[in-house]
């Protein structure tokens, strides 16, 4: 039984058209458009508050889609107002994800995957196993308990800007996060547009070209290093897809969405810090339209890394700053309930046969 928010608006009508062959196309269409409201404008995900509609067309509902969602399994609340969420899934494996207010706009960061694969050094998500990829489902779903838990229902929007970024790299889960995304940006339901989805991705290549023709998002390089050597030694993904590789293809991005591409980099004391390191991130930067976000590194328990001086951060920044890029520092959000950048990691363990979703 498919689960509703798996659907986009034309599989809904064509699931109503395939239910009810006595009905018009008008008449398809006006069921299709009420019941994609009450659910992504209303927020009910129960079909017995969807009114107006007949009891036969809220049974056949009942009978052939699911609109069962994750439970609510913890919530933690950071002295700045961050919001974090632990929400178990149908299969009982764990996710987070974390709402970031700020003075004029709020964030939520949601995650593509249970666990990770890439194993960066510095991020707590990567010491745990990946399990499997979130379906479309269970991606919506965590943008919906979010509005819940808000009470941002037929109020003004709490939540601004949608970002791929908690656990998991969003690429190793294309279709599915394509999928989700065309469900955000559906102007009759949660009405995103581009500008306000940004996309991360530690640097799968061959997806990023593809993004840009199929997703049109922001979107956001975890780079963390300005050459080869530093950064296979912290982010073992480079070994497949190298600096050169992902500078190709993010230029390609640039080109063909027209924005852009935020690069994500955390300052690791005596590792990636240096003035020689700003001045090789700036020829890098040089290369395709782009801004830098630098990142305070966010401490866990059992890590080996430091957290970069205020003194050497701020020469950082100013060196590139010199070479004429945008540079903003990211302020740490969340980090007292291990909600910060770098700091999401659940309970869930590695099945003992993988199975990824497909």
């Amino acid at each position: 039984m498919v689960n509703f928010a798996d659907l986009n608006y034309l599989d809904l009508k064509q699931i109503i058209s395939n239910i009810f062959l006595n009905l018009d196309k008008k008449k398809i269409s006006m069921r299709t458009n009420q019941i994609w409201k009450f659910y992504y404008q209303k927020g009910y995900f129960d079909p017995k508050l969807f009114s107006n509609l007949p009891e036969e067309i809220l049974q056949k509902l009942k009978e052939e889609i699911n609109f069962d969602r994750p439970k609510i399994k913890n919530k933690q609340i950071s002295n700045d107002g961050t919001i974090k969420w632990l929400l178990e899934l149908n299969d009982k494996n764990l996710v987070e994800t974390v709402y970031i207010p700020s003075d004029n706009h709020a964030t939520l960061c949601i995650s593509s995957q249970v666990g990770c694969t890439l194993n960066c050094k510095f991020c707590h998500t990567g010491v745990q196993p990946l399990v499997k990829n979130l379906s479309a489902h269970e991606i919506v779903n965590q943008i919906l308990i979010a509005k819940d838990e808000l009470k941002e229902w037929d109020k003004e929007k709490k939540i601004n800007n949608i970002v791929y970024m908690g656990m998991g790299e969003p690429f190793y889960n294309f279709e599915n996060i394509k999928k989700s995304i065309e469900i955000l940006k559906d102007m009759n339901g949660l009405g995103f547009s581009n500008k306000r989805i940004t996309v991360s991705t530690s640097g799968i290549s061959p997806n990023i070209k593809k993004a840009a023709k199929e997703i049109g998002t922001y979107l956001a390089l975890s780079l963390h290093a300005p050459n080869n050597k530093i950064r296979d030694s912290i982010m073992p993904i480079n070994k497949k897809y190298n600096i050169e590789d992902v500078i190709k293809h993010c230029k390609e991005y640039a080109i063909e969405n027209g924005e852009k591409i935020f690069i994500e980099y955390v300052l690791l004391k005596d590792v990636n810090d240096s003035e020689e390191c700003a001045k090789q991130l700036s020829k890098i930067m040089s290369q395709f339209p782009c801004k830098l976000n630098l990142i305070q590194f966010n401490p866990w328990p059992g890590v080996k890394y430091k957290t970069s001086s205020t003194e050497q951060t701020s020469k950082f920044m100013n060196i590139i700053k010199g070479y004429g890029h945008i540079v903003t520092i990211r302020k740490s959000r969340g980090d007292d309930i291990l909600g910060a950048c770098g700091q999401l990691k659940t309970a869930s363990e590695r099945e003992k046969r993988l199975t990824l979703l497909k």
